[in-house]
This record gives structure tokens, sequence and C-alpha cells, in this order.
């Protein structure tokens, strides 16, 4: 059976039986009709996915993998902040009068800086790094710009990764391929909504990364501050974590395809992805 189930059900069963309640608290999210969104939490949730033995889509319900891709590639391919850049309508709450989020995500992506090599965006440099310098510990990106925080209409969730390569060797001494690895830090994750999407769209990155980078894809470690559970969705994540588990579908990507800029949703292979029911009208807190 899957291992992204595996570790999506551990987490709400920690949440659902050990966590604390925000109820009463002076909460910023609300919902539609103004009610103040509480949650059910945990503070430091952590799991790992191994890519090299399978993809960590959970098959309680169906992650919409193409749409993940798409807007892993609005953010650090296109690095735009533009919501008509994006397929999906996941942002349409928090769309500015210019049709922006504003200073998030792909716009600090986007921001070049100065190097000894050069002058890179955080994008080219990783791949730039990569090519060059594989196993140096300073090879990371982040959207969490303190002086741009308010002239973002959100705050970065997913926030931070790191980028770690290792080399494994054989049984016989001999080195193995260079294995690329992934850190993923966040902030706070609506666990119902967004915890398999965000680890499906890293994943994915890593995966795209990797293959321009001529390395395999290895471990991501998905490193979450809050992990909640908002009120209106407790009963819906029992039922969720309740229900059958299939093996995890076989994901991969068109191996033709060597520049991180060319990967379009073209590029991602899905086969062999059996899940439950998908879960309709879910609210969402803003």
């Amino acid at each position: 059976m899957s291992k992204a189930d595996d570790a999506f059900v551990a987490l709400c069963t920690r949440i659902l039986e050990h966590g604390t309640t925000t109820e009463g608290e002076l909460v910023r999210p609300h919902w539609a009709d103004g009610t103040p969104a509480y949650t059910i939490k945990v503070f430091g949730a952590t799991a790992r996915y191994d890519l090299r033995e399978e993809f960590p889509a959970i098959t309680l319900r169906r992650t919409a993998l193409k749409s993940a891709m798409d807007e892993i590639l609005w953010i650090y391919q296109k690095k735009s902040n533009r919501v008509a850049d994006l397929s999906s309508h996941i942002w349409d709450e928090w769309t500015d009068e210019a049709g922006t989020i504003g200073k998030a995500y792909g716009y600090q992506i986007g921001q070049v800086a100065h190097y000894p090599e050069g002058d890179f965006d955080q994008m080219d440099k990783v791949l730039y790094d990569l090519a060059h310098t594989p196993f140096s510990r300073r090879i990371m990106t982040s959207t969490y710009t303190f002086v741009d925080l308010s002239e973002m209409e959100l705050y970065p969730c997913a926030y931070g990764v790191t980028y770690n390569v290792t080399q494994p060797r054989g049984e016989d001494g001999a080195p193995g391929p260079l294995t690329l690895n992934m850190v993923l830090n966040q902030r706070s994750n609506d666990v119902l909504t967004a915890n398999n999407w965000n680890v499906a769209q890293y994943a994915l990155l890593l995966m795209m990364v990797a293959q321009a980078s001529g390395m395999v894809p290895g471990v991501l470690l998905h490193v979450i501050a809050d992990a909640h559970i908002y009120d209106r969705h407790v009963e819906i994540v029992r039922e969720l974590i309740n229900r059958p588990r299939y093996p995890a579908p076989k994901v991969r990507l068109n191996p033709e395809v060597t520049n991180f800029y060319d990967f379009t949703t073209d590029d991602l292979i899905v086969e062999d992805y059996q899940t439950g029911p998908q879960v309709r009208n879910i609210p969402v807190a803003i």
C-alpha cells in the first residue's frame, strides 16, 4: 500500500488524538461566512519520502498531479505571481486588483542577486550550483522575504527548499550515481486541503531538478512547524483516513527533457493511479 497514505493517516491521527485547539483564540483565518476558522494542531511534523521506492501520492483520494505540477512550474520555472499564468483557480481568493498575489512565491524565486560567479535568480543559482559544486551545503531557495511580506496577499506557507547531494556506494565499494535530496520547510499546513498536494508538488520539483542535473531523485524530507486540521474539516478527515488504501501510482517524467525550463505538464506520466472517490466541496479558510 502507498507509504504516502501511511504518513498522511499517521499525521491526521496524531492531530486528532493529541493535538491542541485554537478555539476561542484570536485567529486570522475565517470562513466565507465570516466565522473564525479554528484548528486542531500539532507542532513539528516530519515525514520522509524516498522517491527511489515510490512516488508519494496518497490513494485515499486523488491528488491532481498535473495541477500540482502546473503550480510548481508557475513558481520555480515561470517565476510568476500572475494568476492568469496558472491553469487552476486555487489562488483566486488571494488575487489583487492587478491580477497577482503580490510579491509572493514566483516573484521571490525570480529575484536576482549577485554572487562571485555572476548574477543569478534563485532557481538559476540552484541549477548552476548543482552543475558546478553539487556537494555544496548552500544550495537553497526561500520565498520568505521579510521586507516584502506586507506586499504579499498571503505569507508563504511552503517557503524554504534545501537541496543536498549524496553518492551512495555499491556493495563493491564503487561510487553510485549522484542522488539529489530535498528538505521542504513549511511554516503552516492545512492538512486536508494541502498536505499531499505540497508533498506531490515538491516530489515533482525534486524529480525535475534531478533529471535536469543528471542525478537520481532521492529523499524528500517534509518539515512542518504548524500542521493543523480546521474545525470544519474534522469529520471529513475522520472519514477519509478510514478508507481503503491502494498501491502507489507509477509516476515518471519524459526522459527526453534535460533542461529544467523545458518541462511542461505534458511531460508528466502517471500510471496505475487507483484511488478512493474525490472529496467534493471542501470549505476553504481564507
